[in-house]
């Protein structure tokens, strides 16, 4: 029986994907697996028992995932299963900045209660004029899964899109529209582009990124949207470009105290809502849920962001699973044939490896230097 714990509400349709070989505990020192959206683990210590950690969404900022690789724990998230939904409301954030609709919305409810309010509509509503985005250029930093359907989404609107990834895959290549322009560097995207959309995660190489530097670039009055992390953003360097007309509205889904102490109408802060549909959520806890189903079953991995992908299917019999350092996997290996395995499977990533093997063995025993975990699967 294994045994699984969970941290927030997780969605009931993805928890129905456990098996009647599962059961959901209250003591997370006693789980297997780990299932959660957005608690903070950082401060977590965390037991032999556990060895997988599955994250309902995209991002996995909320989880120590350093200290996980060093103890042998699978860290799993959900690539594209919120995709749609962020990119629903990426799109409503960019027409809600561009006509102004949020402050329009403000002033209306302070007529409340007056007289000749129609008069008073008609009378106000120029200085909420805002522009149409038919026509217009989009700028999208990162073409992933929500990068991909959002620069669509445009292109089918009527924009010109203009995109941008330092890591451009074939898949992302396949999906995009053909209509989208793809640049190799940002210094030829931003002096383009009327908005500015990004999409990419938030570690050391993308924190502060849109700085100053990236405002002189950009066109007097960009719209710039932010529904990936709060970390991309030099908060002194925005709020300078806000004051100075650079930037014409600045949109987010994830304020922090900068942002929202500056009070100001060219900020539209949303709650953190991208994945706030049910939808989305159910996708994300299926996803979540499987990935670690078939991690503890079968040894399997596909979406972790500290193990390499390697799968040998649904075990029929004993299996064996090794995390090592990139360095002790030839020795790793070496034992496995010397202990008849009937088919083996490896990968490596950021200097680590993971070997999956079928065996024909009652026990398997492994005392190599560098070998962070193993598991014996029967």
């Amino acid at each position: 029986m294994f045994k699984i714990g969970t941290f927030n509400k997780i969605s009931p349709v993805g928890l129905n994907k456990l098996t009647d070989e599962y059961t959901i505990i209250d003591d997370h020192n006693e789980a297997q697996g780990i299932i959660l959206r957005s608690y903070d683990m950082h401060d977590m210590d965390f037991s032999d028992n556990l060895l997988a950690i599955g994250r309902a969404g995209a991002g996995t900022n909320n989880v120590p995932v350093d200290r996980c690789t060093e103890q042998g724990i699978c860290v799993f998230n959900a690539p594209g299963a919120n995709a749609n939904a962020v990119k629903e409301l990426v799109i409503c954030g960019m027409i809600l900045a561009a006509r102004n609709v949020t402050a329009g919305y403000s002033w209306a409810k302070t007529l409340v209660g007056s007289e000749e309010v129609g008069k008073q509509i008609e009378k106000g509503k120029g200085q909420f004029a805002g522009v149409e985005i038919m026509g217009k250029t989009l700028g999208v930093i990162g073409l992933g899964a929500i990068g991909v359907l959002v620069a669509n989404a445009a292109v089918a609107l009527g924009m010109k899109v203009v995109g941008y990834d330092a890591f451009l895959s074939d898949k992302a290549k396949e999906n995009l529209d053909d209509a989208v322009e793809i640049v190799s560097d940002l210094s030829q995207l931003y002096p383009v582009c009327d908005f500015i959309s990004i999409h990419v995660p938030a570690n050391d190489s993308t924190k502060g990124m849109i700085n100053r530097e990236a405002f002189d670039q950009m066109k007097d009055g960009v719209f710039f949207l932010n529904f990936s992390r709060d970390k991309l953003m030099n908060d002194a360097d925005l709020l300078e470009a806000l004051n100075s007309g650079k930037v014409e509205t600045y949109v987010t889904d994830f304020a922090d105290d900068a942002v929202l102490n500056a009070d100001q109408d060219d900020i539209i802060v949303l709650p953190h809502l991208g994945a706030s549909s049910a939808e989305a959520e159910e996708n994300c806890a299926s996803m979540a849920v499987t990935q670690v189903m078939d991690y503890l079953e079968n040894g399997n991995v596909t979406n972790s962001v500290n193990m390499p992908n390697v799968s040998l299917g649904k075990r029929k019999g004993s299996r064996v699973s090794v995390f090592c350092k990139e360095g002790a996997a030839s020795d790793v290996l070496a034992r496995l044939v010397e202990y008849g395995a009937t088919e083996m499977k490896s990968a490596s990533k950021n200097g680590y490896t993971y070997i999956l093997a079928d065996v024909s063995v009652p026990e398997f025993k492994l005392s190599i230097a560098g070998v962070i975990r193993t598991r014996y699967m029967k």
